[in-house]
């Protein structure tokens, strides 16, 4: 196999997985070139087949099925880790309260604007900025609302703001089936076999985080460097679970049902099945 290219965010439950993999600690797996850019810089990267190896949002994925598979580990998919749309007090309680005010969105290609479209049942007003600025945007009145994902679930807060809604349990409530968020894709150009081999090596990369958490949070804390050591933990310990190792059958039935549930509100053109090695 020739020398991969594998991009991922700075995020820490990216950077845990991949630590391992990416600072040459595994024996016996393949060399990677590493790239680390904002999920949506990620996304559109994706639209070009930049890299051979990358995390993407699973609202992305429908416009990349021509020319990336998924990979069964890597992703990020579970129960209490969705998105939320946040605002000021005293601006609104309930999601149809802001159907016409401008909202602060992560990225048009995110699964959190694909869910918050879903919810609200139209396309609301939105203004796209990186998802660490939109808690700043909300506190100071540029935007009404600020649709938040990462780590920014955990800060808000601090900001004075409110939840106006999580949008993972108002997945969960309709379909009972996990969240999915992200996950790692393997351009077609790779074949059967080192597609297998790259989705072995983020699992030992993630084994070997679990076993010698020593040796790899020094990159982590790296590249989380403007977030708390007990944010980054509780970053880690929501979004590194058990769909991390294997997206799971279930896990595989919810992407389907995000797909299904997108085409059927017009937010995709023509119905998708996930594609996964």
């Amino acid at each position: 196999m020739d020398k991969l290219t594998l991009a991922y965010s700075p995020c820490p439950n990216d950077t845990y997985i991949f630590a391992a993999w990416s600072n040459g600690m595994l024996d016996g797996k393949p060399e990677v070139r590493v790239h680390l850019e904002d999920v949506e810089s990620l996304n559109h990267s994706a639209l070009k087949a930049d890299h051979t190896l990358t995390k993407v949002s699973y609202g992305a994925i429908p416009l990349l099925m021509e020319k990336y598979r998924i990979l069964r580990t890597g992703g990020a998919l579970g129960s209490g880790c969705g998105p939320l749309l946040i605002a000021r007090p005293g601006t609104g309680s309930t999601l149809e309260e802001f159907a016409d005010k401008i909202v602060a969105i992560p990225g048009e290609m995110t699964t959190a604007f694909m869910l918050l479209r879903l919810a609200m049942n139209r396309r609301p007003q939105t203004i796209q900025m990186r998802f660490d600025r939109i808690v700043d945007a909300v506190a100071s009145g540029t935007v009404d609302a600020g649709l938040i994902i990462h780590e920014s679930r955990f800060t808000y807060q601090d900001a004075g703001l409110v939840k106006i809604v999580d949008l993972g349990e108002w997945w969960e409530s309709r379909t009972g089936m996990p969240i999915p968020l992200g996950a790692i894709l393997a351009r077609k150009d790779l074949d059967d076999d080192d597609a297998r081999a790259a989705n072995d090596a983020i699992r030992s990369s993630l084994q070997y985080a679990r076993e010698r958490e020593a040796d790899v949070m020094p990159y982590v804390r790296e590249h989380a460097f403007e977030m708390s050591e007990q944010v980054m933990r509780k970053h880690i310990d929501l979004y590194v679970n058990e769909y991390s190792e294997d997206v799971r059958e279930d896990g595989i039935a919810a992407v389907n049902e995000l797909f299904r549930r997108a085409h059927q509100a017009g937010i995709i053109t023509k119905g998708a099945q996930a594609e996964f090695v």
